[in-house]
Parts: C-alpha cells; sequence; structure tokens
C-alpha cells in the first residue's frame, strides 16, 4: 500500500518524505552535486569516505541520492534524469529537506557551437539563457504567416549568472586536478550556455518534424554574446538559485516525540534505502533557508559543426577529472549556515573527523 500524502500543495508523507525525491530532513546535505546518469552519481560516490557507508535512496520515480562525506564534509550526489520538469523537482524538494545555505554544482554533458571547444573540453558557463518553443507559433503554417504575425517559434531569453565565487573555485579546481597528460584539454570558465526544453527542436536539431528550427543555432549565436554550448538543465537551476528569497528566520529542528529508530511509512516499493535516517531532539539553532548557490561543469560530448561524438572511454577519463574537482570544490566552498549533524546519515561522518 502507497503511504499517505498529507498535502496537496507540497506533497509530503506522514514521515516528512517529499513526493518524488523520496527525501526527508537529515538525508541531504547542504553541499550536493547533481548529475542526470545514476551510473554517472554511482562513479564519482566511489571518491567519497570510506567510513561512514553512504547513504543511498532511490525513489519510485527514479531519483537517486547518495549521501556521505568527502574530507569529513557531508556531500550529496543526486541524479536527476534529464530536462527542465527534473531540475524543478530536484531543486525545490531538496530545499524543502535541509536547513541553511546551499551550495549546487551541476556536472552534466553538452553540445559545442564554437570550433574552440572540440569534443572532450569542459566548460563552466558564467551565465546561461533558455531556449523554449513557442507554442503560440503555428508550426502547421507557412513562413510567411508567421512572419506577418512576427512571431518567432521558439523564445531565447536573458542571461541568468552563475554564483561568481562557486564558478571562480570551480574553474580553479578543474585545473588543480588537471591529469598528467591533458594539457591540450581546454577548461572554458568565460562562456554561456543554452539550454533548451528539448533535446531536438529547441536544439536546432532536424528531424521528420517540421519544427521550424533551421535558423534557430545561428539566431542564437547572433543575439547571445559568448555563448557556446548547448544542453538542457543549468538554465533553471541558475534561474532557481537566482530568484530564491532567503530569510533570517531561525529554527531549532527539533520535534517532540521523536525517538532513536527511523519512521517508516511508505509502501513497499516506493523506495529503497541503504539505511535509514534517525531524528533525535537537539539544541542545534540554524537558519530555516539560506542562499542556494549554484554553478556548473558541463563536458562537451557532442560537436555540433563538425558532427564528432565522444567515445565512452573518453567519458570514463573525463568523468574520473570532474568528479573530483567538483568535489574538492564543494568542500572548499564556505558556507555560513548548515544543517544540523544530529540525526542526520552523515552525522558519524562528522564526529569520525573531528
Amino acid at each position: 500500500m502507497k503511504a499517505t500524502i498529507t498535502d496537496a500543495n507540497f506533497p509530503r508523507t506522514a514521515d516528512g518524505r517529499v513526493y518524488h525525491l523520496g527525501l526527508r530532513h537529515g538525508e541531504v546535505a547542504n553541499r550536493i552535486i547533481t548529475v542526470g546518469d545514476p551510473s554517472r552519481a554511482r562513479r564519482i560516490a566511489q571518491f567519497l569516505d570510506a567510513s561512514p557507508q553512504p547513504f543511498t535512496l532511490e525513489s519510485e520515480r527514479g531519483f537517486l541520492t547518495i549521501t556521505g562525506a568527502f574530507d569529513g564534509t557531508p556531500i550529496s550526489i543526486v541524479a536527476i534524469g534529464m530536462g527542465i520538469a527534473n531540475m524543478d523537482f530536484f531543486v525545490r524538494e531538496t530545499r524543502e529537506c535541509v536547513y541553511g545555505d546551499m551550495a549546487i554544482v551541476r556536472i552534466g554533458s553538452c553540445g559545442s557551437l564554437i570550433e574552440t571547444l572540440p569534443v572532450g573540453s569542459y566548460v563552466v558557463p558564467r551565465a546561461c539563457v533558455a531556449i523554449t518553443r513557442n507554442y503560440d507559433y503555428d508550426f502547421t503554417a507557412s513562413a510567411g504567416v508567421n512572419a506577418e504575425a512576427q512571431i518567432e517559434p521558439y523564445h531565447i531569453s536573458k542571461p541568468v549568472t552563475a554564483n561568481q565565487t562557486l564558478h571562480d573555485v570551480l574553474v580553479s579546481k578543474m585545473n588543480e586536478v588537471r591529469p598528467e597528460g591533458s594539457e591540450g584539454v581546454v577548461v572554458a570558465g568565460n562562456v554561456v550556455n543554452a539550454a533548451a526544453d528539448s533535446f531536438y527542436s529547441s536544439q536546432g536539431r532536424i528531424t521528420s518534424f517540421h519544427d521550424h528550427n533551421e535558423t534557430l543555432i545561428d539566431r542564437l549565436i547572433e543575439t547571445v554574446p559568448d555563448v557556446a554550448t548547448l544542453e538542457m538543465e543549468t538554465h533553471h537551476l541558475f534561474h532557481l538559485a537566482a530568484v530564491y528569497p532567503t530569510t533570517d528566520e531561525v529554527v531549532r529542528p527539533s520535534t517532540q516525540g521523536y525517538d532513536k529508530s527511523p519512521i517508516i511509512t511508505r509502501g513497499a516499493g516506493e523506495f529503497t534505502a541503504s539505511h535509514q535516517s534517525t531524528q533525535y531532539p537537539h539544541e542545534h539553532v540554524v537558519k530555516r533557508t539560506g542562499p542556494i548557490c549554484a554553478s556548473a561543469v558541463q563536458m562537451v560530448f557532442a560537436q555540433r559543426q563538425s558532427l564528432a561524438f565522444i567515445t565512452p572511454d573518453e567519458v570514463k577519463h573525463r568523468e574520473e577529472w570532474v568528479g573530483k574537482a567538483v568535489l574538492k570544490t564543494l568542500v572548499t566552498f564556505p558556507l555560513e549556515n548548515v544543517h544540523p549533524d544530529e540525526g542526520s546519515v552523515w552525522h558519524t561522518a562528522v564526529v569520525s573527523h573531528t
């Protein structure tokens, strides 16, 4: 039997688990790496500290969360799949599961639009625009009909910037952990990324559909200075981080009646977890919500001009480099207010490194 949902506005189970990610307080850290591919999340998690054993939760809706520590600092790695909607689920639901400030870095893949970023390059975008399909455009009509109405088939947004400090640390760490023999690999930090709402039409790919996107890439390059890459998620991450309202309200995250055993109310098959968080009464006082600092690093998998595509062996080497760099970035990046250790799945990690 599935668990009872207590609030249709922001659905949670009776024990406080959010609807899509399946998490509750104490199971996700303030510092988060987000990826699309669950196998990528597991490969990066191999660099986490051995003790304590990382907490792993797979939700019924396809989200994977791995929470542990790196150099004694709590870190979560969350695989979210693809697209704007999944990024929205991830940011909003993790925000409601962690007190204090947040630092989020997306590790993803992208396509390059310029010759100076060949396959295998890395991009740490300073800003991002969104490309969205215009549903008011008549895709069944001739181009002339829409031209008369002065309607474009795709909307290109204004840019939204990454957190500058987090961006700069990330660029520095990418070069700091650069492996031997990689001197010629580009790490570009002064570029703009474009995030599309689809893989095909809004990225200018031509299929059997009449998407009216033949000139989209040219228009993008003409209208957005320094645009260099295309993917699907980063703009929404940057946007939500930029608009999130912070508060000076402080809370004492404890609940009368909590005992030292986990409360499990979700039905069989709803999620799987390697072990459960325990929730303890404690005296820690923390800001309810703080800023969300966001950045991203993307591996160039496709070169849109040459049509080249990365090989599986190259992907493995690129993931190892970027995984280590982002972990080092997050543990270096200062956060003033963090979630209490007591009752969290990383509590043992903090104790063991003090």
